[in-house]
């Protein structure tokens, strides 16, 4: 609660207590309470996560503009956090006191314990002013409320974020705004203070202790942010109402997954990620209206418009976790990518609002659509779709963070079956290379033939015979790069000859060179499309089982620090596996693969308890909202989507005795891991709908009809089960 004292200030004395006039009442099977956005706020070396404010994949976001959670002094708050990672639009700060020129720049002291992060609700004390700031999102629309001293005067502060021309317009009670964001998306927002204030300049001053700022953005017009405020915010709305339904707009989507067992911080790691999993993509649909930033037009549209996805990281699980928990959303979503497609030409590599911001490397959308076809979802164009990864895939860059038509690398692609690489210390002649970046030569060949498998898969459902034939061959373009004597994909020049590198290490910052944020022990494994190809490639199930078993166990072969140096990303590290980036989530489950389920048991279970934590330190790498949380989710429910594209899912090991998935039509998935707990991690036998299930997966449509899985759990692994 808030308790004036004495008119000397506002004090924040009980956090739960101000959290329980927000909350209704609550049930047994609310799962909400797990939910912890400081969960992985400050990462071993990057950032994984920051504690955003939203409704669910809603454009309205916030969090305190600070360097991470460690920090105790804010920069800033942001009316509208943009996207993801890429900025933040409209400042403001509050001040009780005398103005002074260099105000805006003196940071604001919190107390981390006085701070209120619920994925609805933010309150925060700030020492030095004695000021209680609080904020509550809605869809394109928030309330910000402010606490000041009585004694002192009360300002807010407002300013930009982002260069470029700015409208400010202020009649004493209401605000009408305009910032540029990213050289060319203008931002209007339209709002109104609970009491009169004077201004100067982008500073306020209210005489009351108490100001109300209620406002709304929007990318159309700022006739469309003013619609936008009188739709979310009538008078009717007060800040607790706001509050209150953001709280339920979260409780429906998180209680979709219901849990037993396990232990109180599984469930708050699990639910954390959950939530995380809702931070993106975001529906910038206005009024039946959006703003593209593929063509830099307006349109009309009666299905909701998606942005700000980054594909290299959510191809993986993020997009087919959303086939389960909401496939008419992610219809939407992929409906989003063929427009974009057909407004800018292109299929894009990772969508934002200002239109596709390239980054990464490969045509990861293409597993995508192809995932989502195979699993029955279909509201979308599908033939545009497919004309679009067809274009991408013959007529697009495929260099690392380039954007247009193909160049004299990807001719050589075409014709030789594999991205060519210099040799080290040999100087880059090709204009169109990223300076940064590099060529990544053979990261974009393994990336490559997996989307190309995607193409030549879904030429095959289209009835495509040509394109099926053309990209069939061109899938297997990673055998190009297999070294047999390595027993690694490593890097070939123009001529056809091997560059002699060191795996663990070569290839500069990244190992761009050759690799992508991480290294060969890595990149050995990027063939989730035929991985039984990659088992013949190693010799055999046993020969690849030996090689997974010593990824686990091999050295870095240098210090810690050394090895950081060149691959940060490479973080949460067991041996040369590293946890903590994307494309490491399917390897432990290749044990299935090799007739050795019971090690992905074990490994799966190891990674979950060593690297996932609930608390600030708990991810172990770059999240990127979402990516990561889904293997999280999938994982501590006990199964995975090892291939995208392929409608099947590998089963690992719960942490939960019970798992049940609220589904479309009134069904639901069940997972039943019975004798579950932290030493009883091995599957002993398996029963799916009652059968006897001898293999270690089973089908989307299994679990989509509304089946139940059974496990039953013992503390020594059945070495027979699931090994044939």
């Amino acid at each position: 609660m808030i308790r004036r004292l004495g008119g000397t200030g506002w004090l924040l004395l009980c956090v739960t207590s101000c959290l329980a006039q927000l909350q209704p009442t609550r049930q047994a099977n609310d799962f909400l309470p797990y939910v912890d956005p400081t969960v992985g706020n400050v990462g071993h070396l990057l950032q994984p996560t920051r504690p955003t404010v939203q409704l669910p994949n809603q454009v309205m976001r916030m969090f305190p503009v600070r360097k991470d959670y460690i920090d105790d002094q804010i920069a800033s708050f942001p009316l509208l956090v943009v996207s993801h990672r890429l900025g933040e639009a409209f400042a403001v700060k509050p001040h009780s006191g005398e103005l002074k020129a260099d105000t805006w720049k003196q940071p604001l002291t919190y107390d981390h314990d006085l701070e209120v992060i619920r994925p609805w609700l933010y309150e925060t004390w700030l020492a030095d002013e004695d000021i209680t700031v609080k904020f509550a999102p809605g869809k394109k629309a928030g309330i910000y409320r402010f606490l000041f001293p009585a004694a002192r005067p009360a300002h807010l502060l407002f300013n930009t974020y982002n260069k470029g021309l700015q409208q400010w317009q202020f009649n004493g009670r209401e605000l009408a705004a305009m910032e540029i964001w990213h050289n060319d998306v203008k931002i209007f927002l339209y709002g109104t203070f609970s009491q009169k204030g004077e201004a100067a300049g982008y500073n306020i001053t209210f005489q009351a202790p108490e100001v109300e700022f209620r406002y709304a953005v929007s990318f159309i017009s700022a006739e469309q942010a003013r619609k936008n405020y009188e739709t979310e915010l009538p008078p009717a709305m007060t800040f607790e109402t706001l509050a209150r339904q953001g709280e339920e707009a979260w409780a429906q989507v998180i209680n979709q997954v219901q849990v037993s067992g396990g232990t109180e911080a599984q469930r708050r790691t699990f639910y954390s990620a959950l939530y995380r999993c809702y931070e993106r993509m975001v529906n910038i649909s206005e009024d039946g209206a959006y703003y593209s930033g593929y063509d830099k037009k307006v349109h009309r549209s009666a299905r909701p418009f998606y942005v700000d996805d980054w594909s290299w990281d959510t191809y993986l699980a993020h997009h087919p976790l959303r086939t389960i928990l909401n496939p008419q959303q992610e219809e939407d979503m992929l409906h989003s990518y063929v427009q974009m497609y057909a407004q800018s030409g292109w299929m894009p590599t990772f969508p934002v609002l200002f239109g596709d911001h390239v980054c990464m490397n490969g045509f990861h959308s293409s597993i995508t659509f192809l995932d989502a076809w195979r699993k029955g979802l279909k509201n979308f164009d599908i033939h545009k779709a497919f004309e679009g990864m067809v274009k991408n895939a013959t007529q697009a860059t495929m260099l690392p963070w380039q954007n247009g038509p193909k160049g004299r690398l990807d001719d050589f692609y075409y014709a030789s079956g594999y991205y060519p690489a210099l040799h080290k210390g040999e100087k880059e002649t090709d204009p169109m290379v990223h300076s940064f970046e590099k060529r990544q030569a053979v990261a974009v060949t393994l990336g490559g033939s997996y989307d190309d498998w995607a193409v030549a898969e879904l030429a095959g459902e289209l009835g495509r015979k040509a394109e099926q034939q053309q990209f069939r061959a061109r899938a297997l373009n990673y055998k190009n790069l297999w070294h047999p004597g390595a027993r690694m994909f490593m890097p070939k020049d123009e001529k056809g000859n091997w560059v002699s590198i060191d795996p663990k290490i070569d290839g500069g910052m990244g190992g761009r060179d050759y690799y992508d944020e991480n290294n060969g022990y890595t990149y050995q494994w990027q063939v989730q499309h035929d991985i039984e190809g990659l088992k013949q490639l190693f010799g055999g199930a046993s020969q690849m089982e030996a090689a997974l078993d010593k990824l686990y166990r091999e050295g870095l072969g240098r210090s810690k620090y050394e090895f950081w140096a060149v691959f940060p990303d490479a973080t949460g590290l067991v041996g040369q596996y590293s946890m903590g980036n994307e494309p490491s989530f399917h390897i432990p489950y290749l044990y299935n693969y090799t007739g050795s389920p019971w090690k992905t048991q074990k490994r799966i279970r190891f990674l979950l308890d060593v690297w996932f934590k609930d608390n600030v330190f708990g991810i172990p790498g770059d999240e990127d909202g979402g990516g990561m949380s889904a293997f999280v989710v999938f994982s501590s429910m006990g199964f995975y989507p090892v291939t995208p594209g392929k409608p099947v899912y590998a089963i690992g090991s719960p942490v939960f005795e019970k798992v049940t998935i609220s589904l479309p039509g009134n069904k639901q998935f069940t997972v039943l891991a019975r004798q579950c707990s932290a030493v009883n991690k091995y599957i002993q036998r398996a029963r799916f709908n009652g059968q006897p299930l001898e293999k270690p997966e089973f089908a989307h449509q299994q679990l989509m009809a509304g089946g139940t899985l059974e496990l039953e759990m013992g503390p020594k692994p059945n070495k027979e089960w699931g090994a044939k």
